[in-house]
């Protein structure tokens, strides 16, 4: 690409991420994805709420958002990305998760807080995607985490 040319990313109110991915509240750990560069790179956004129901039990008087729910925020940004850029609509594609490395957990998210996963995609082959995940709050890296998942059209 010459620097006169600009990279023109997309992006996915939570309507198209209704329809990219099958999951549903209150599991559904992605609000809006502000960017998206095909499958190679986004940016998901999760507003976390204090009335999200596993506050009420993690934990009752000090509500944390639990590490793993930030792992499958950042597999869900991921997914809906790959989905997107298959530019097909319609059925969703069920996403698997294969596995997760490195996974690092260095700041609690808070009720309040706005995460920001952002993934980056280290490989793809064939119906699998491996992706470098960050989560981030105010700027400030809460998560992290390698993550690999596989689509699978839904038959």
């Amino acid at each position: 690409m010459n620097e006169t040319e600009k990279t023109v990313l997309d992006s996915a109110d939570i309507m198209r991420i209704l329809e990219l991915l099958p999951h549903r509240y209150p599991f559904l750990m992605v609000d809006r994805i502000v960017e998206i560069d095909g499958d190679r790179r986004g940016v998901g956004i999760k507003n976390v709420t204090a009335n999200e129901p596993h506050f009420m039990g993690h934990f009752p008087d000090q509500p944390v958002m639990p590490g793993v729910l930030m792992i499958e925020g950042m597999a869900q940004t991921a997914g809906a990305m790959c989905v997107h850029s298959r530019g097909q609509s319609g059925t969703p594609k069920l996403v698997y998760f294969m596995t997760i490395d490195r996974a690092k957990f260095r700041k609690p998210v808070l009720p309040g807080d706005q995460v920001r996963y952002v993934m980056t995609k280290i490989r793809n082959r064939s119906n699998i995607w491996k992706f470098d995940g960050v989560a981030m709050v105010d700027g400030a890296k809460v998560a992290e985490a390698e993550i690999s998942a596989m689509l699978v059209d839904e038959g």
